[in-house]
C-alpha cells in the first residue's frame, strides 16, 4: 500500500503543482502578483491542494492493493484459508490511520496558514507604490486608474526606474510623458510624487491647433496612493481553526465543516476501498478505477453542495456536519456484507444465478 502510494502521491502531486505554476504565472505575467513571489505562492498553493490529494492518494492506494489480489486469485487462497474479507481492515487501518491524521493536521492547521501567507504575499504587492509594481517591458495601469506605465529598468528594492513612458488622461485630455529616469519622493505632507528628469511632455493629439509639447529637465506628478489604503481582510478560509470556532457567520461554519470532512471522508474512503476493489479475475481492472473516480468525485461534490448550503444559512452546522458521512459508513457497511455473503441463497446474486438455473432447465425441458 505504501508503495502504490507513493506512485499515486508522485503523479497527483505532479499534476497539480503543474496546473498551479501556469496559473501562477499567467498572473505573474499579468501584473497581478509580484515575479519574485512566484515560487512561495506554488508552495502555498501546493499546501492549499495536498488534503484532497491525500485523501485521492490513500483511496487509490488501497483499492489497487486488494484490487490486484482479486486479479492475481491470492483472495482464493485468503478465503479458503478461512479468513474474512473484515480481515483486511486492520492492515487497511494501519496504512490509513497516519494518512488520516496527516489530512486532518494539513486541513485544520497548514492549509488555513497557507491561505492566509498567500493573501499577505498578494495585499503586500498591491501595497506598493505603482512604479514599483511595474516590471521591464510591460504596460501597468495605476492605482487611480488614469495613468498608464512603462519602464524599461527597474529595480525592485528601489523607486528608481529608467526611460519611463506615462501616459495619463484627464479633464484636459491625453497627455503623454518620456524620460530618461524617474524616482519617487515624499513631500513634507506625506504625499508622494514621481519625479522626472531628462524627457519630454506631450499633450493633445497631434496636428490640431492645441497640441503642446515641451521639454523639461524635471518634472513632478503626484502618484495615486489608493493602494496604500488597503487593509488586510482575510477570509473565513485564512482563519485559524480556533478563530472560526468563536465566529457564529454561516461562512465561518461552512470552513469548519469542510475542515472536519477532509480526515472523515478520508477514512471512509480506505474503508470503501475493501469490499470496492472485487474484480473477476479473468475480467480487467480498470473498470474498479473509474468506479472508484466516480465516488471520489461524487462524496466530493456532495461536502462541497453541504458547506454551500450551510454558507447561505439553508442548514444549521449542527445537523450537517455529520449526517453525509453517517450514509457514507452505512454504504460501507452495507457493501461488506453484499460481499460477505456472496453464498447465502438469498443474496441477489444467489437469487439471480438460482433464476437462470430455472431457465435453462425449463428451456431443455421443452426441447
Amino acid at each position: 500500500m505504501a508503495s502504490a502510494a507513493g506512485a499515486t502521491f508522485t503523479v497527483l502531486f505532479s499534476i497539480s503543482v503543474t496546473w498551479t505554476l501556469i496559473t501562477i504565472l499567467g498572473k505573474a505575467a499579468g501584473g497581478k502578483v509580484a515575479s519574485g513571489d512566484v515560487l512561495a505562492l506554488i508552495l502555498f498553493a501546493a499546501l492549499n491542494y495536498l488534503p484532497t490529494i491525500l485523501i485521492l492518494t490513500s483511496f487509490i492506494s488501497v483499492l489497487m492493493v486488494v484490487t490486484r489480489s482479486y486479479r492475481d486469485s491470492e483472495m482464493v487462497v485468503w478465503f479458503a484459508s478461512g479468513l474474512s474479507l473484515t480481515k483486511w481492515i486492520r492492515p487497511v487501518l494501519n496504512f490509513g490511520l497516519p494518512m488520516v491524521l496527516l489530512t486532518a493536521m494539513l486541513s485544520f492547521v497548514a492549509t488555513p496558514w497557507a491561505k492566509q501567507k498567500s493573501t499577505e504575499y498578494v495585499e503586500r504587492f498591491e501595497k506598493r507604490e505603482d512604479l514599483q509594481k511595474v516590471s521591464p517591458g510591460q504596460f501597468r495601469e495605476s492605482a487611480s486608474a488614469n495613468r498608464i506605465f512603462f519602464v524599461e529598468g527597474a529595480d525592485g528594492k528601489s523607486p528608481v526606474v529608467q526611460n519611463v513612458f506615462v501616459n495619463t488622461v484627464d479633464e484636459h485630455g491625453t497627455a503623454v510623458i518620456v524620460a530618461r529616469e524617474g524616482v519617487i519622493t515624499a513631500a513634507q505632507n506625506g504625499e508622494r510624487y514621481l519625479v522626472l528628469k531628462n524627457g519630454r511632455r506631450y499633450q493633445g493629439v497631434p496636428g490640431q491647433s492645441d497640441f503642446q509639447t515641451m521639454e523639461f529637465e524635471r518634472y513632478s506628478m503626484r502618484v495615486a496612493n489608493h493602494a496604500q489604503d488597503l487593509e488586510s481582510d482575510h477570509s473565513a478560509d485564512a482563519l485559524t481553526t480556533m478563530a472560526l470556532i468563536k465566529l457564529t457567520s454561516n461562512e465561518a461554519r461552512a470552513e469548519l465543516l469542510w475542515r472536519i470532512a477532509s480526515p472523515m471522508t478520508c477514512l471512509v474512503l480506505i474503508l470503501l476501498a475493501i469490499p470496492l476493489g472485487f474484480v473477476n479475475p479473468r475480467a480487467g481492472s480498470s473498470a474498479n478505477l473509474i468506479i472508484a473516480l466516480l465516488v471520489f468525485f461524487s462524496y466530493s461534490n456532495l461536502v462541497k453542495l453541504v458547506e454551500a448550503s450551510v454558507k447561505q444559512g439553508r442548514f444549521g452546522f449542527a445537523l450537517s456536519w455529520w449526517p453525509l458521512h453517517l450514509v457514507a459508513a452505512l454504504f460501507v457497511l452495507g457493501l461488506f456484507a453484499w460481499r460477505l455473503n456472496l453464498n447465502h441463497r438469498y443474496h441477489p446474486l444467489a437469487l439471480l444465478a438460482t433464476f437462470k438455473r430455472a431457465g435453462a432447465s425449463k428451456e431443455g425441458a421443452n426441447k
